[in-house]
C-alpha cells in the first residue's frame, strides 16, 4: 500500500509539463537512435549526459531512461523494413519481421513491435515498482557457476537457428566463439590471436559485425537482384488485425517474462534474452516450420523481451547499485554525476526522484505507443525510395555507425569484411545467426567460467555441486535434446510439404 501512495505521487510530479517534455523528448530520441544502425543507446546516452547537468536531476535522468528504453523499440524498425538491425537485441526480429515485410505485412508487423514493446515495458515497470528489493535479492545468488550454466542454455538457442542443417550452426557457433577471443584474454589480458596488431589487441567489435553481416550484406545481395526498391507491394495497414493480437498475445506476455526475470541478472544482456524468447516461441508454437519464413509471434516475443529487460534492468540498479547492460552503467555515471547514491539508501533520502522517474517510465512507454503508432508510416515511406538511392544512404550510414563506436577506421573495414562474408554465407545457406549468439556469449561464458574455476581451485564440480547451476544445467540438456528433436520434425514437415506441393504441381 505504501508503494502505491509514493508511486501515486511520483505520477503527480511526472505529469508536471518540464518532466512530460523531457519524457517525451527522451523516447523520440531514442527511438531515433535504435533506428540508425551503429549508433546505440550506450553512445547516445554518453554524448548527451553532459548537456543533462544543466537540467534538474529528476528531468536529466528522466530524459536519459527515455533514450534507453526508446533505443530498444526503435531498433525493430529497420530490422522489419530493411533487414538491419538497429540493436544487436533486434538480430531476432529480422528472422520473421523481414519476412513479414516481403510478403506485404511490414505495416502490422510494425505496430505489433509498437503494441508488445508498450505492453512488456509497462509490465517491467509494474515489476519495478511491485518486486525491486526482493527480486534485486535474488538476483545476487547468481554467481559465476550460475552465469555460466545460463550462458550453456543460451547456446541451447543456435539448435533452433540451425535452418537446413545443425552442423553448420555449430561451426559457425565455433567461429563466433573464436571472433570473440580475438584481442586481450580475461584473466591473462594477454594479446591473443591479434598477429602483431595494434587494432586487433581491443578486439572485434560487435556494431561492425552486425552492421556488415545484415547492413553491407543487404545491400550487395540488393545489388546483385537488381531491386528497384527495398519492398515490393503495400505493407500494409499499421494496425493488427485481430488474429495477429491473437496469435501475438501468449507470445508477449511469456517474452515479456523471460525478458523481465532475466533482466535482472547483471551481464544478461537484451540480446540474450530475445534469442532466448524467440527460441522459447518457437518452441511453444504447434507450427514452428512458419518460423523464419513471417511468423507474427518471432515479432512479438523478442520485442517483447527486450523491452521488459531494459525496464527490469533498473531494480538492480536502484536498489544495488548495480548496473545490468552498458546503457544502464553511463546511467549510474548519471545518477553519481548529480549526487544521487544508488542503493537501498536511495528509496529512503531520494524517494521521491525514484518514484518520479518510474511514473514517468509508465507515461513514456505510452508516449511511445501513442507517437510510434502514427510514425510507422513514416518509417513504411522509407520502402518506396529508390534502391538506387537509398543503397548508398544505407552504406554511408553503415560506415559512420561502424567508425563512431570507437572512432576507428579499422572497425569500418571489419563492417567491410563481415559485409562480403555475410553475402558469401547467404549464397551458401550457413547461417549467421549462431555466430552473432556465440560471439556475444563468448566472452561472458569464458569470465564466468574462469571464475568458477577461481572459486573452486580448478574443481569442476562446483558446477554441479549448487543448486541452481546443476538445475540450468539439467535444463539445458533436456532443451538441447529437444530442440534437435524438434528441428529434425520442422525439416521433416517442410520436406513433405514441399514434395507434396511438387506432386500436384
Amino acid at each position: 500500500m505504501e508503494s502505491l501512495q509514493l508511486l501515486l505521487s511520483g505520477f503527480a510530479e511526472a505529469i508536471t509539463p518540464i518532466n512530460l517534455l523531457m519524457a517525451a523528448v527522451g523516447a523520440l530520441i531514442g527511438t531515433f537512435v535504435g533506428v540508425l544502425p551503429g549508433l546505440g543507446p550506450t553512445s547516445a546516452i554518453a554524448i548527451l549526459l553532459p548537456v543533462t547537468t544543466v537540467l534538474e536531476p529528476t528531468q536529466g535522468i528522466i530524459m536519459l531512461a527515455g533514450i534507453y528504453y526508446g533505443a530498444m523499440y526503435g531498433g525493430s524498425t529497420t530490422a522489419i523494413l530493411l533487414n538491419i538491425p538497429g540493436e544487436v537485441s533486434s538480430v531476432p526480429t529480422c528472422l520473421d519481421g523481414y519476412p513479414l515485410a516481403k510478403k506485404g505485412r511490414g505495416g502490422p508487423a510494425l505496430g505489433i513491435t509498437a503494441i508488445a514493446s508498450f505492453v512488456a515495458g509497462t509490465l517491467g515497470v509494474i515489476g519495478l515498482v511491485s518486486f525491486a528489493p526482493l527480486l534485486a535479492d535474488e538476483a545476487l545468488r547468481f554467481g559465476p557457476p550460475e552465469y555460466f550454466a545460463l550462458m550453456v542454455l543460451a547456446l541451447t538457442v543456435m539448435v533452433s537457428l540451425s535452418g537446413d542443417s545443425i552442423i553448420k550452426a555449430f561451426v559457425m557457433g565455433a567461429f563466433g566463439f573464436g571472433l570473440a577471443m580475438i584481442g586481450l584474454g580475461p584473466s591473462s589480458a594477454m594479446a591473443r590471436f591479434t598477429y602483431g596488431s595494434s587494432n586487433l589487441t581491443a578486439g572485434l567489435e560487435m556494431t561492425s559485425i552486425i552492421i556488415g553481416l545484415f547492413a553491407i550484406t543487404e545491400v550487395l545481395k540488393g545489388i546483385e537482384e537488381r531491386r528497384m526498391r527495398i519492398s515490393v507491394g503495400n505493407l500494409g495497414s499499421v494496425y493488427p488485425k485481430a488474429n495477429d493480437l491473437k496469435r501475438s498475445a501468449p507470445a508477449m506476455f511469456r517474452g515479456g517474462v523471460i525478458g523481465f526475470f532475466l533482466g535482472l541478472l547483471p551481464g544478461c544482456s537484451a540480446a540474450v534474452t530475445s534469442f532466448l524468447a524467440y527460441d522459447a516461441e518457437k518452441r511453444f508454437s504447434k507450427t514452428p516450420e512458419k518460423f523464419g519464413k513471417g511468423a507474427i509471434e518471432g515479432v512479438a516475443a523478442p520485442e517483447a523481451a527486450n523491452n521488459a529487460t531494459s525496464s527490469a534492468g533498473f531494480i538492480p540498479l536502484f536498489a544495488l547499485g548495480i548496473p545490468s547492460s552498458p546503457p544502464l552503467a553511463i546511467l549510474l555515471a548519471g545518477l553519481m554525476i548529480y549526487g544521487l547514491t544508488p542503493g537501498p539508501v536511495l528509496f529512503e533520502q531520494n524517494s521521491q526522484f525514484v518514484w518520479t522517474l518510474i511514473a514517468s517510465m509508465f507515461i513514456g512507454n505510452i508516449m511511445l505507443l501513442i507517437l510510434n503508432l502514427p510514425l510507422v508510416w513514416l518509417w513504411v515511406k522509407l520502402t518506396h525510395i529508390p534502391y538506387g538511392i537509398m543503397a548508398p544512404i544505407i552504406f554511408m550510414f553503415c560506415t559512420i555507425g561502424a567508425y563512431t563506436v570507437r572512432n576507428n577506421l579499422f572497425d569500418v573495414l571489419v563492417a567491410l569484411i563481415f559485409g562480403v562474408l555475410g553475402y558469401i554465407f547467404h549464397k551458401y545457406r550457413w547461417p549467421v545467426v549462431p555466430l552473432i549468439l556465440c560471439f556475444i556469449l563468448g566472452p561472458l561464458m569464458e569470465e564466468s567460467f574462469l571464475q568458477s574455476m577461481s572459486m573452486s581451485a580448478g574443481d569442476p564440480r562446483i558446477f554441479v555441486e549448487r543448486p541452481i547451476s546443476l538445475a540450468i544445467l539439467l535444463a539445458s540438456a533436456i532443451l538441447l535434446v529437444i530442440s534437435i528433436k524438434l528441428v529434425r520434425r520442422t525439416n521433416k514437415r517442410v520436406k513433405d510439404e514441399t514434395e507434396h506441393k511438387f506432386n500436384v504441381a
